[in-house]
């Protein structure tokens, strides 16, 4: 066997299928795109699922990837055996319509024999039992006994919804040797570790219909998976996925943190991979654009953050650590994916935020756990309700399987329907924020049968606002019709058409479609199975397929848009300039009248900051700098140093943009064509939308001058109010503030005096019932402080008693009650105030000797007080 690390692994097997005539793509990011079926890309194939299905073209036939991947469905698992992880990667070849079994079975062969020089003697294959085929290659032109090819009927391979692209697959599996042996029956197909998976070809080459009926398709494709992990294993010769150089190094470092070994005992060892398995999973998440969060792949994020820092906690590791583990991570996968060490000191920053806040409730909810299964044993149930399970996970963030493991740990079962049940609200908004995402699937087949009849519409868009052109198809409520007449709305597909089809960001354009007879508006325009389509209302006349129209974008729109999506990637390279090269974008909106952009970063923007942004990108836009399209390679394009996005899956071909020298960025969208056209960029906020996520909204052009036009207007009648100049208006205002503190205060003073001089005026409405002198008495325009005051002086004044005050505050009632200590185990100023405050609409409260309320109806202060003198009565 040829000694090989990861690194060298993964290359090799690149380098082996571009040898054989297939595109390189670079992995896709971890969050799916246009995929509202996927939390995360799980499998290499998931990011070309639009290609197996026909909802769009593949940049070449033949593609392979090294695609990273997260799964979670078996977490429980992940430490305790050797092979199950949430990240992972996983290589793949791909062919579209090109070649089939005998060359992804014979190249298979020549990568593992020869390239990885495993021993033939020590290689098995499986087989669909009704795959002859498959079979017969592998015994006449590999050359494979009979006796090691064993048909498996599960090596099938289909969709989970039971229909669509469905066929065999044949997997290779390598004898690790009898050490790894179950015992004396173990044979090929059992569970133990003897015989290791490492190649799975899928030949797609049936669709499964609804009645269950397998139709040869007519383009029948290759979906190969090696999890690379694995195939390290073998040629490093060790006994886990976690023992390889792309894993080990972090158990190592946490050795060097902890002092303890890994192999002391199996729930060390567990502590140990799980640690390292889910900083993986979070550094390269996270360098993808998850962050934390109570929802969707925020929250899976969440759980595998603080299921890690809780087996930290079985290393006597107490503090955030995690964190610290990410540039470990960094070193073993940079030379994969060179994104990460772009993108480490965010993932720190990030990482260690949500450990810290983590820390804050884990030693207290770890206390009530410990109480709950305390108790369930003591009353002898053997479960943790899921009432419990989520109350731990709402109010102290504690996942689910966290509950569960420390359950396990102490024989205890968690009751997970019960969790579900209350968790159903959660979930159903979670999944409806996720169907946000991309255009439903429902309406696809439509959009690719007229793509395939009539062929791909064409874009002239960039260099034009109109065309002379010809209607291909007209849809009216997903159905395609011959014609559409007046009062009708749907959709209308051109055979060449200049209208910009919603994406990154970029909203649709409008228009009008001109030709006899008719009046036409287009009202927006999408993209579906990469078919342009355009909504659009037949105001007058009737329009018919194969119609020659002329086709118009709303010129003023269009150029607002320019505006604003040029200033977009003006705005990016400012963000990186003044708060440092972590920012990256994290989302954006162009619309004429205003654009969003969203970013990574940490904190909210200082004021100097946002105008430090604005003064930057306006001094670009001055400079005028020419805004330049070039149309390459993506590999030309990342040589050049252009940006891409994290979200955006490029094809083969890229548009790359550049203003001037200042910006380059890969991009779809139309723009102006010298930055001084943008005229204005100013910002109108900058807020927080998500943990780590910060957001601009700006305008520019008209939009901008219009904003500030209406600022001055503000501004001038501000001024004309406080008889100032609009220069000397902040100078007028801080004055004019400051008479009014003054006048304050002695408004307060003369409130005080007057309600002092009516002490002895009020003493003299002083009544005996009982044997106890009680004072009820309303009084004017006195606020609560003074109020308060006139009481504490009426209670000095009378020696023992109950005093009842309310003030008339504009029709805002003010109550206030004192009892003298003397008195306080008789009559209690809040029990009495309760009552009062009542009669008035009001409430209130407070000590034995005293107490507040307020109330809404001041004409009822004569019944409120008559009140007080009931009780005192009673």
């Amino acid at each position: 066997m040829k000694k090989m690390t990861g690194n060298e692994l993964r290359k090799a097997y690149l380098d082996f299928f571009e040898s054989k005539g297939h595109m390189i793509l670079p992995s896709a990011p971890l969050i799916p795109k246009n995929d509202p079926t996927l939390l995360w890309i799980n499998a290499g194939m998931a990011p070309l699922k639009p290609f197996f299905d026909g909802r769009a073209i593949p940049p070449a036939r033949r593609l392979a990837t090294a695609q990273k991947c997260i799964r979670t469905k078996d977490i429980e698992n992940v430490g305790k055996t050797a092979r199950h992880h949430t990240f992972f990667e996983m290589m793949g070849n791909f062919s579209f319509g090109d070649y089939f079994k005998e060359e992804a079975i014979s190249w298979a062969w020549e990568f593992v024999t020869e390239v990885m020089e495993l021993p033939v003697d020590r290689l098995w294959v499986t087989v669909h039992p009704d795959d002859e085929e498959a079979s017969k290659i592998w015994r006449e032109i590999i050359g494979l006994p009979m006796e090691r090819i064993v048909k498996d009927p599960e090596n099938f391979w289909e969709i989970g919804t039971g229909t669509g692209p469905c066929g065999p697959c044949t997997e290779i599996y390598f004898d690790r040797g009898e050490e790894y042996s179950c015992g004396p029956d173990c044979k090929m197909g059992c569970e133990c570790d003897r015989y290791l998976e490492i190649w799975n070809n899928v030949f797609t080459q049936y669709n499964q219909t609804e009645e269950g009926e397998y139709l040869p398709l007519p383009q029948k494709n290759i979906d190969t998976g090696l999890g690379l992990e694995r195939l390290a294993s073998v040629l490093q010769e060790v006994n886990s996925n976690y023992e390889t150089d792309l894993v080990f190094p972090v158990i190592v470092r946490v050795q060097e943190m902890t002092g303890i070994d890994y192999r002391q005992s199996e729930q060390v060892r567990t502590a140990y991979r799980v640690i390292a398995d889910h900083v993986r999973a979070i550094t390269f998440a996270v360098s993808d654009g998850a962050i934390p969060s109570n929802e969707g792949r925020g929250y899976v994020i969440r759980r595998i953050l603080r299921r890690a820092v809780r087996w930290g906690r079985v290393l006597n590791i107490n503090e955030p650590f995690l964190f610290k583990l990410v540039p470990v991570v960094v070193e073993m996968m940079k030379a994969g994916y060179s994104e990460l060490e772009e993108k480490m000191d965010q993932v720190v920053r990030i990482v260690k935020n949500e450990e810290e806040r983590f820390q804050e409730t884990l030693d207290q909810g770890l206390s009530i756990l410990n109480q709950m299964i305390s108790e369930q044993k003591r009353i002898g149930i053997d479960e943790i309700t899921g009432e419990q399970a989520f109350k731990l996970y709402d109010t102290f963030g504690f996942p689910l399987d966290l509950t569960q493991d420390l359950a396990e740990e102490q024989d205890l079962n968690v009751d997970i329907r019960g969790f579900q049940a209350a968790m159903d609200e959660q979930r159903e908004r979670a999944r409806s924020a996720r169907e946000e995402y991309g255009f439903g699937e429902a309406g696809a087949d439509l959009y690719m049968q007229i793509r395939d009849e009539k062929g791909m519409p064409e874009f002239v868009g960039y260099s034009t606002l109109y065309a002379d052109t010809e209607i291909l198809a007209l849809i009216k409520d997903g159905e395609l019709v011959e014609a559409l007449t007046a009062g009708e709305i749907g959709q209308v597909i051109l055979k060449t058409t200049p209208f910009y089809a919603a994406s990154g960001g970029q909203i649709g354009d409008t228009g009008r479609l001109e030709g006899h007879g008719i009046t036409v508006t287009v009202t927006d325009t999408r993209k579906v199975a990469e078919v342009n389509c355009s909504d659009l209302l037949v105001e007058d006349g009737e329009v018919k397929v194969g119609m020659r129209v002329r086709a118009i974008v709303e010129e003023g729109i269009r150029k607002d848009i320019c505006r604003n999506h040029t200033v977009t990637h003006i705005l990016h390279k400012a963000l990186k300039e003044i708060l440092g090269e972590h920012v990256n974008q994290a989302g954006s909106l162009v619309e004429p009248n205003r654009m969003r952009f969203d970013f990574n970063h940490f904190q909210a923007l200082t004021k100097d900051e946002v105008k430090a942004i604005e003064v930057r990108v306006n001094a670009i836009i001055r400079l005028n700098f020419l805004v330049n399209t070039t149309v390459t390679t993506l590999d030309k394009a990342k040589d050049m140093g252009a940006v891409a996005l994290f979200d955006e899956k490029y094809g083969s071909d890229v548009r790359v943009v550049t203003v001037g020298d200042y910006s380059m960025e890969l991009c779809g969208g139309t723009h102006v064509s010298a930055s001084g056209e943008i005229g204005l960029f100013k910002i109108v906020s900058e807020t927080g939308i998500a943990a780590g996520v910060r957001r601009i909204e700006a305008m520019t052009g008209r939009s901008a001058l219009e904003f500030l036009s209406r600022r001055e207007t503000l501004l001038e009648e501000a001024a004309e109010l406080v008889k100032a100049n609009p220069e000397d208006l902040v100078g007028r205002l801080e004055r004019l503030v400051q008479e009014m503190k003054e006048k304050d205060k002695e408004i307060i003073i003369l409130k005080q005096k007057m309600a002092g001089s009516q002490v002895e005026d009020l003493l003299g409405q002083v009544k005996e019932i009982n044997g106890v002198k009680l004072l009820t008495a309303k009084v004017e325009g006195i606020d609560g402080d003074a109020l308060r005051n006139l009481g504490d002086e009426l209670k000095q004044k009378l020696g023992s008693g109950v005093i009842v005050l309310a003030s008339d505050l504009g029709g805002k009632v003010l109550l206030v009650t004192m009892v003298t200590d003397d008195l306080t185990k008789r009559y209690q100023a809040g029990k009495i105030i309760g009552q009062v405050a009542k009669v008035v609409g009001g409430g209130g409260g407070g000590r034995p000797n005293m107490a507040q309320a307020g109330g809404k109806d001041a004409a009822k202060i004569d019944q409120a007080l008559a009140k007080a003198e009931e009780m005192i009565r009673e």
